[in-house]
């Protein structure tokens, strides 16, 4: 069969897995899309729309939804889109239903709390004998599913499998670069979640757009800094993965991460920002998984640090900057 020909499915079904489907359905592949949520399959087959995760776009009718994993999983290319702590067990429910040859394309963003581990090593850990693979990039779903033009970072062990799979997964509308390092690539788009909480604490208490791009700056540096320490090429991030990442989602309120730290910064407390949402928060789990990792490979992380701190109760918003700007002054790298 032709690259092109493939067939790809989308395990998932919140607003990213649903943008990713649309995206590809829309370039003429053939989709499908699992649930978890019998309503959301209902909506999509009755109304051609996620009312639960996307509400208010018109979807392709040739996304194929279903709550069914077994079927699913047939398709030739499995996109993993679920929330980054629920990567495990969704992996573990797949690994009867496929053979050793099938890629396994990680969309979720994050570090598993539970052991510290980026999630390609999750993925190798349950299917040790798959091509794992990781798409990444600074993207918004409410953008991708009309239609708009985006990038993204496709990283594979050999850059001879991403230049395979990229043949299958590129359209139009969404361009994909590729790297072989994969853990760079996971990692920023990891740790820029935990960065965007903190802008959006900045922004949140008024302290201004230099004091944002102050902090995007130095936590690009911690980024750079635990990149070198577990064994990454730290120039990846100064592309889409990096670089493109932070620059989207630390200035836009569309980010769930840097609205969750606005609210913060503007006196809300966590429960009662979780409280008012139906999907997650993934710098919120990343946070605390990050500083375990970064004290692992004894890497300094004062942003990530403090943003934790703020989740965690220990300090509030005002405190953690406090804290942050009394630190001594270093070098500029």
């Amino acid at each position: 069969m032709d690259n092109n020909e493939k067939t790809i499915a989308v395990i998932g079904a919140g607003a990213w897995g649903t943008a990713l489907s649309q995206n590809f359905a829309s370039a003429e592949k053939d989709t499908t899309l699992w649930a978890r949520e019998s309503e959301v399959v209902t909506s999509l087959q009755e109304k051609n729309e996620n009312s639960l995760f996307l509400p208010g776009f018109e979807l392709s009718s040739a996304i194929k939804p279903t709550s069914d994993l077994s079927e699913a999983v047939k398709a030739d290319i499995l996109l993993i889109v679920v929330p980054a702590q629920y990567l495990r067990s969704t992996l573990k429910s797949i690994k009867p239903h496929i053979d050793n040859e099938k890629p396994i394309v990680i969309c979720s963003k994050g570090i598993e709390v539970e052991t510290g581990l980026l999630l390609s090593r999750v993925c190798q850990e349950e299917m040790p004998e798959n091509p794992v693979a990781v798409l990444t990039g600074p993207t918004f779903a409410s953008e991708i599913v009309q239609g708009l033009p985006s990038a993204m970072t496709l990283a594979c062990e050999t850059k001879e499998m991403a230049r395979l799979l990229r043949e299958s997964l590129n359209t139009k509308k969404l361009r994909i670069y590729i790297t072989d390092d994969v853990l760079g690539t996971q990692l920023g788009g990891a740790v820029k979640n935990v960065i965007a909480i903190g802008c959006g604490i900045i922004h949140g208490l008024g302290f201004g757009e230099s004091a944002r791009a102050a902090l995007v700056t130095r936590g690009l540096a911690e980024m750079g800094r635990l990149a070198s320490a577990i064994g990454a090429n730290k120039t990846t991030l100064m592309g889409m993965c990096g670089v493109g990442d932070l620059m989207l989602t630390c200035s836009s309120m569309q980010s769930r991460n840097f609205s969750l730290g606005y609210a913060l910064g503007s006196g809300e407390t966590l429960n009662e920002i979780l409280a008012k949402r139906n999907s997650v928060t993934e710098g919120v789990h990343t946070a605390k998984a990050l500083i375990t990792l970064a004290k692992n490979n004894a890497v300094e992380m004062p942003i990530s640090e403090g943003v934790h701190d703020c989740l965690s109760g220990e300090k509030t918003a005002r405190e953690i900057v406090d804290k942050i700007l009394e630190r001594p002054l270093r070098d500029a790298i």
